[in-house]
C-alpha cells in the first residue's frame, strides 16, 4: 500500500497546477494551525501541496477528538488552533454546539458539498466519507438473509455478529441515525436485540471486527469501509488474508425486502473553523482546498474512503464493491441525537 501510496502522491505533485491555484500566484508566509484527529500519510502530503500552492504553512496537533475539543475549551480566546478536524459529524456538532467553531461565508464550498454533508449554520463541513456496512464471509455467511440493520437484531443472526462496543462513536452515530429513521422505541428495541446478536463482547476496532469474522467467532461484522480498503492494500500479508475472506453489503438499500430504501448509513470526516482563529482567511482556503479535484481524488485513491463530491474516481477496491444509495439525512442529526443513543446504549446493557 505504501509503494501506491507513494506513486500517487507524486502524480499530485507533478500533475499541472489546478484550478484551486489560478490567480494565487502571490505567495504568503501565513500558518494555519490545524487539531486534527486524522493520522493519514494522505493528509500531510495534502498539507505539503497546499503549502506549496498557496505559501501558507500548515501545522498539525493530532489528538483524540474528545481532547481536542476539551483543549480548544481550555484555551478559549488564546487558542493557536485555525481548523478543527474529527472523524465523526457528531463531535463537530459538539463543537459548534459548544461555540467553538464559527460560521464561514464561502461560495467555493457551498457549490462544492451537498447540503445534508454541512451545518445547516455553516459551522462544519465533511471531507470525506466512510459507509457502515454489514461485512460477511464470502464462504460462510448466507448472504440472502442480509437486507437492513434493522434485521440484524433478529433471530437469523442471533450469536453471530461481531461490533465494537457503545463508547465507538461510530455505533452513538449509527443509533442515532436508527432514533431519527424509526423513533426512539423502535431504536431502543433493536439495541436490546442487538445484544443478543452478539458473537463475543463487543471489543476492539473494526479491524478487530473484521479479524473475528476471518477467524470464525462470527459470519458478520458493522464496520466502516475504509477499514476494509486499507487491510486489502496493507503491507501486512495477515490484514490481506484477512480481507481477501470478507464480502460487503450496504443495508437499507432500495428494492430490497424489508428495506424502507433509505440507504446505508454514512459518516464523514469533516473541519470547521475555530472561534478564535487568528488566520480564518487561511483557514477557509485549507478547506476550500481538501475539497478541491485534487484532495478529492487523493482521499479517495490513497486512504479509500469515499468522497464528498461526485465525479471523484474511487480507489480499485472500493470500486468493485459497487454503487450504492447513501442516507441523506442532514449529519448534524447524529449529533442531535447522540445524547439519546447514548443513554439507550446504557438502559439495553449494550457496553
Amino acid at each position: 500500500m505504501r509503494a501506491r501510496f507513494i506513486a500517487f502522491i507524486i502524480s499530485l505533485f507533478v500533475a499541472v497546477v489546478p484550478a484551486f491555484a489560478t490567480g494565487q500566484a502571490e505567495q504568503t508566509q501565513d500558518v494555519v494551525h490545524v487539531y486534527s484527529h486524522r493520522h493519514y500519510e494522505t493528509d500531510d502530503a495534502l498539507y505539503a501541496r497546499f503549502e506549496e500552492l498557496t505559501g501558507i504553512e500548515v501545522q498539525v496537533v493530532q489528538a483524540g477528538e474528545d481532547e481536542l475539543i476539551q483543549r480548544l475549551k481550555a484555551e478559549g480566546p488564546n487558542t493557536p488552533a485555525d481548523v478543527l478536524i474529527t472523524v465523526d459529524a457528531g463531535r463537530l456538532y459538539r463543537a459548534s454546539r459548544e461555540g467553538l467553531l464559527q460560521p464561514v461565508d464561502s461560495p467555493t464550498i457551498e457549490s462544492l458539498l451537498p447540503a445534508h454533508l454541512r451545518a445547516s449554520n455553516n459551522e462544519w463541513f465533511g471531507l470525506t466519507i466512510r459507509s457502515r456496512i454489514i461485512a460477511y464471509h464470502r464462504d460462510r455467511a448466507d448472504r440472502s438473509i442480509l437486507t437492513t440493520y434493522e434485521a440484524l437484531a433478529g433471530d437469523a443472526f442471533a450469536d453471530n455478529v461481531a461490533i465494537r462496543s457503545s463508547s465507538s462513536i461510530y455505533n452513538v452515530s449509527l443509533l442515532a441515525s436508527i432514533i431519527e429513521h424509526d423513533g426512539v422505541d423502535a431504536a431502543r428495541e433493536w439495541a436490546a436485540g442487538m445484544t443478543e446478536s452478539f458473537a463475543r463482547p463487543p471489543q476492539g476496532n473494526d479491524r478487530d471486527q473484521l479479524r473475528a469474522v476471518a477467524a470464525g467467532e462470527a459470519d458478520y461484522a458493522v464496520v466502516n469501509t475504509y477499514y476494509l480498503g486499507r487491510m486489502l492494500t496493507s503491507s501486512d500479508p495477515a490484514d490481506v488474508e484477512v480481507a481477501e475472506q470478507i464480502g460487503v453489503f450496504f443495508p437499507n438499500q432500495p428494492g430490497v425486502s424489508g428495506s424502507d430504501g433509505r440507504g446505508a448509513h454514512i459518516n464523514v470526516s469533516g473541519a470547521g473553523v475555530t472561534r478564535y482563529s487568528d488566520n480564518p482567511e487561511g483557514a477557509v482556503r485549507l478547506i476550500e482546498f481538501l475539497l478541491s479535484d485534487e484532495a478529492q481524488a487523493a482521499f479517495a485513491q490513497a486512504n479509500y474512503e469515499y468522497p464528498v463530491r461526485d465525479g471523484i474516481e474511487l480507489a480499485p477496491e472500493v470500486a468493485a464493491w459497487g454503487d450504492f444509495k447513501a442516507d441523506t439525512l442532514p449529519l448534524e442529526v447524529l449529533g442531535q441525537n447522540a445524547r439519546q443513543a447514548t443513554m439507550i446504549f446504557d438502559e439495553v446493557g449494550w457496553r
